[in-house]
């Protein structure tokens, strides 16, 4: 996080760190508390961002728990996931790594220490019975067992832990207020039966805790002073103060929430995005339309992108949808400075110069990005035939066309001046090779004779040595801005256009040793990177990252 960027939480922190403040004298520190129940996607790199910039930001420092209070849902996968995006992103927890789980034991402890104090009770109303007597406004909660005696709580306890009871017979209620306006506070569930295995557990457990309850324990057991968390806490912060306040917890956390992000043309709900996986409407949980943080990196996206969006979007306590086109430009203009400039034909069509010698091949040397001379520079063969893009030759041009067609005079990138003679078309009337003849003292299209050239630029790679590539062109994976609102099914706005493959591109000899880890801008047709997962050798794959026209900036 930058040292001047500045918000509303980092308002409160001042005020807490200043001499007199709350937590004046203290190193600030934070946690990112991610539940292990699929991947990350970029609403948590926000998340992340908050909760590790800060940290850095006041010299402090964050940890990673992982949320793992619900057994029925959590997988070791997702944790070893969570690792690697965090990392990815740049931020590092150190040796601060821990789980919810470390706690139950503790977790249990203070919920005995709440019913001794006659805070907590065990309840036998089944969900629908609570759920029938939760009360309205104006009408306060029912629980016929609020007043049951204190030994008697602590007996059924200890047998809801010893396994003695079926799913959902009890529950363990904080006694609060029955009649308070904040429904989170009317005598909420603090534990559940779930005979259900934990997976790092096993069975040792039958009860596990609410994550109302859990959160500020397992805050408070890591004296973490800033609890950021995302806005719907908001109404769920004075349980958090509540259970700090009447457990004998080692230190006492502040809850301070922030809006969450949304982006229009996606969901964000980790259950949706398991739906789309499960029923194969996406190639997995990196398949790069999907909003996970692996999806984006194996799209193209940089770490520095999403860091730059993060902070460029600002934290605010209002909610608001951002428009995806932001991020697409946060990465467009990180990738016009790191990627190399190469020459790919995704449609290819054959070029002939018929006066060019056969077997002739000259070679030229390029840079590889013009904003980055440190990249170096790159030799590209050019000889008689090449392949340029089917778009860049029409027969019978339109108005204003500029590109190749029969007399008219174009550049090809980095070479020669040449002049469409003519093309040759198979029995259905396509073109199958198009004809010119170069002006040979036009190198780097500057004519020896000094005349002007209307013609456009056109980008071409030599046939010879060319390799084969298959390209994917992605687009939103919904059509409808908003597909997550009132009463739509997310899967009816599923766009049937988000994923082009074409097969058959010429791509540089150069790019046939492409790494995952680089960006590359296809000259005239986008950042492109070479897909992590299917790209292999004799097999070529790049992802679109990202089209070289900025529609946000327009």
């Amino acid at each position: 996080m930058d040292e001047t960027t500045k918000n509303f939480i980092h308002d409160f922190i001042d005020e807490d760190i200043a001499e007199g403040g709350t937590y004046a004298g203290m190193r600030v520190h934070t946690r990112f508390p991610p539940e292990p129940n699929g991947y990350l996607h970029i609403g948590h790199a926000k998340a992340i961002y908050v909760d590790f910039g800060t940290a850095q930001k006041y010299g402090g420092i964050c940890n990673l728990r992982m949320d793992d209070t619900n057994p029925s849902k959590e997988d070791v996968e997702y944790v070893d996931a969570i690792k690697e995006d965090i990392h990815w992103l740049g931020y590092d927890w150190d040796d601060r790594f821990f789980y919810a789980s470390d706690y139950f034991e503790d977790m249990y402890n203070f919920a005995v220490e709440l019913i001794k104090k006659g805070l907590a009770y065990v309840c036998e109303l089944t969900p629908e019975q609570t759920k029938e007597l939760r009360g309205s406004v104006g009408v306060p909660a029912q629980s016929p067992f609020r007043d049951r005696p204190i030994e008697e709580s602590l007996d059924l306890f200890t047998r809801m832990r010893a396994g003695e009871f079926d799913n959902g017979k009890m529950t363990l209620r904080a006694k609060i207020d029955l009649s308070s306006g904040n429904f989170n506070m009317r005598d909420p569930v603090i534990y559940r039966i779930n005979h259900a295995a934990h997976h790092r557990t096993g069975d040792k457990w039958c009860i596990y805790p609410m994550y109302d309850f859990a959160h500020p324990i397992e805050d408070a057991m890591e004296h973490i002073t800033h609890s950021l968390c995302t806005l719907e806490f908001e109404d769920h912060r004075p349980l958090y103060d509540w259970v700090i306040e009447n457990c004998s917890v080692p230190s006492r956390p502040r809850q301070i929430e922030f809006a969450r992000l949304g982006i229009n043309y996606t969901v964000m709900s980790k259950r949706k995005l398991r739906q789309l996986v499960e029923e194969g409407l996406v190639s997995g949980w990196d398949d790069p339309r999907m909003p996970t943080i692996c999806g984006l990196r194996r799209r193209g996206y940089t770490p520095e992108s999403i860091r730059t969006f993060c902070e460029r979007i600002g934290v605010s306590k209002t909610a608001s949808t951002v428009e995806y086109g932001f991020l697409e430009h946060c990465l467009r203009e990180d990738l016009n400075e790191r990627a190399a400039r190469v020459m790919a034909v995704l449609e290819p069509v054959r070029l002939t110069i018929t006066n060019y010698p056969e077997g002739k091949c000259e070679t030229f040397t390029v840079e590889n990005n013009p904003n980055r001379p440190e990249d170096g520079s790159r030799v590209i063969p050019f000889s008689k035939h090449l392949y340029i893009e089917a778009e860049d030759f029409l027969e019978d041009p339109v108005p204003k066309y500029k590109r190749m067609y029969p007399g008219n005079e174009v550049r090809l990138k980095g070479a020669y001046l040449v002049t469409c003679t003519g093309c040759s078309k198979d029995s259905s009337g396509n073109i199958t090779e198009i004809f010119c003849e170069y002006d040979p003292d036009s190198f780097g299209g500057n004519p020896a004779d000094g005349r002007k050239v209307k013609g456009a630029t056109i980008h071409w790679v030599d046939a010879a040595t060319a390799l084969d590539a298959e390209v994917r062109l992605y687009d939103n994976l919904f059509s409808d801005a908003d597909p997550d609102s009132g009463d739509k099914n997310f899967l009816d706005c599923l766009n049937p256009d988000s994923l082009r493959v074409l097969t058959g591109c010429k791509v540089e000899k150069s790019l046939g040793n492409a790494d995952s880890a680089r960006s590359f801008q296809f000259m005239r047709k986008g950042y492109f990177c070479a897909d992590s997962r299917d790209c292999k050798a004799g097999r070529l794959v790049f992802n679109r990252s990202v089209a070289l026209k900025d529609s946000f900036n327009k």
